[in-house]
């Protein structure tokens, strides 16, 4: 048996991060993870999903060349074995390195399901890991979520997210992607780009519910200029097997495929059932999430939740667009900060910069102008819609699309969006400009980056109307 200070249950991002920090303190520091450390960001969520939208993004870049005057010879053909084999080495390799990571801290890593099986008689919490029992003064719950799938007649012929990008697979033909926030616009992007005939099955009109309304109008125009097959207002009411593939049967009309994913949410279902939990009293959500307070405290002292698998009692900090890989580590870290490093500190959810990897790339941070607008600000709007350097001699028609949303008596910059090449990257920058609180009138005395499609967002000096 071994006392540990800090006991961490998830070898995810969050868990990861507050485990290394607080080993870095002096707290002597033990973590179970049954499967791969690195959690799903790293093992099936947004690096092979960005391998993924690298190798598909080729494909367009091999046509724009042309216009470059660059001549290709034979076309460009895939090896989508060769490149989701490559995906599974690079997470491997990951994998082996955050090993290493938590080695070199100090953390005494378990490679196995961790129980909690109550408390000591001095308040020390009773973990059992592997047929071994260990003590720990605090203990962190970091295990993250799944994947949902409905309640549907055939919903077992589908996959999730998880399985496309983890497995290896045969490249389909045709693929259905049921679902329209962010995980369902980046897989129907890459299989797009990737050159397969692909359906993106929403509810509602437009993808990406939730985020600014421009930034949804452009991006669904994009998508649709980039040749997805968007299937709008659309509910599937059953699947079943239809020769080599699947037919969907929807309230519009049937679709077939040979492969079709569940992209409907992975908020929805936090891996908290079989810990132990309900045993020592925790308060969680009717779905499973720790409710904890805003120092991720849970309702039994000692024990703490951070990243998808914890809920802040109502407060909707993790729901959608904030159950994200550096919002998880973020929350790690101020654990860590807090109990061994006497430095208690927040995370600033107001200024979380986001990105949807799709085909073309989108980025917001801060409010949309509905929020805005809604939380009673005084709205000034400024936007721009652009076809960026890049496709003018290939003559191409893509657009970018850039807004900032202004609080006209403070003149501070409430939120930004953007669609078009770059905007992750673009909008990382732009993410710290709002956390200082910066004003449009500093945004106006920047100077740009010329020629660039970053300068626009210090360029723009006409309100929008109408």
């Amino acid at each position: 048996m071994a006392r540990f200070d800090l006991y961490v249950i998830g070898g995810g991002s969050g868990g990861v991060a507050c485990g290394r920090r607080a080993a870095a303190y002096g707290a002597k520091v033990g973590l179970a993870e049954s499967s791969r450390v690195g959690g799903t960001c790293v093992i099936r969520g947004c690096v092979p999903k960005k391998l993924m939208h690298y190798g598909a993004h080729f494909a367009e870049m091999f046509r724009l060349a042309k216009g470059y005057g660059w001549r290709l010879g034979e076309a460009p053909v895939l090896d989508f074995q060769a490149l989701i084999e490559a995906r599974n080495t690079e997470i491997q390799r990951l994998n082996d390195i955050y090993l290493g990571m938590l080695d070199r801290a100090g953390v005494t890593v378990h490679a196995d399901r961790a129980n909690v099986l109550g408390r000591t008689a001095d308040g020390a919490f009773r973990i059992a890991v592997g047929g071994a029992e260990h003590e720990a003064t605090n203990l962190l719950v970091a295990v993250g979520a799944r994947p949902a799938k409905p309640v549907l007649p055939g919903v077992e012929h589908t996959v999730t997210s998880d399985e496309i990008l983890e497995n290896l697979y045969p490249m389909p033909k045709r693929l259905a992607v049921v679902g329209a926030g962010y995980i369902g616009v980046e897989l129907a992007s890459i299989f797009n780009g990737l050159g397969v005939q692909t359906s993106l099955i929403l509810r509602a009109d437009q993808p990406l519910r939730g985020f600014d309304e421009d930034l949804r109008r452009h991006m669904t125009a994009e998508l649709e200029r980039h040749g997805l097959d968007l299937r709008r207002n659309t509910v599937v009411t059953g699947i079943a097997p239809a020769g080599a593939g699947y037919r969907l049967d929807t309230t519009t009309g049937a679709i077939d495929a040979d492969l079709v994913v569940y992209a409907t949410g992975r908020d929805a279902l936090p891996n908290t059932s079989q810990l132990g939990l309900d045993a020592l009293g925790v308060a969680m959500d009717p779905l499973g999430a720790i409710e904890v307070d805003t120092a991720y405290k849970s309702s039994v002292p000692g024990l703490y939740a951070v990243g998808d698998c914890s809920d802040h009692a109502g407060q909707g900090l993790h729901s959608g667009q904030h159950d994200l890989t550096p919002v998880a580590i973020a929350e790690g870290r101020v654990i860590a900060e807090t109990l061994y490093n006497d430095n208690p500190h927040e995370v600033a959810y107001a200024s979380i910069p986001t990105a949807i990897f799709g085909m073309p790339q989108a980025g917001s941070v801060g409010m949309s102008e509905a929020e805005a607008r809604s939380r009673g600000h005084a709205v000034q709007v400024f936007k721009t819609d652009f076809r960026p350097m890049l496709y003018t001699l290939p003559g191409a028609a893509n657009r970018t699309f850039m807004k900032l949303v202004v609080d006209a008596d403070s003149d501070r910059v409430l939120g930004c969006s953007m669609v078009g090449d770059d905007a992750a990257e673009i909008v990382q920058g732009l993410a710290i400009a709002l956390t200082a609180g910066a004003t449009k009138a500093q945004f106006d005395a920047t100077v740009g980056v010329h020629p660039s499609a970053a300068e626009e967002f210090v360029t723009m000096y006409q309100p929008a109307t109408g």
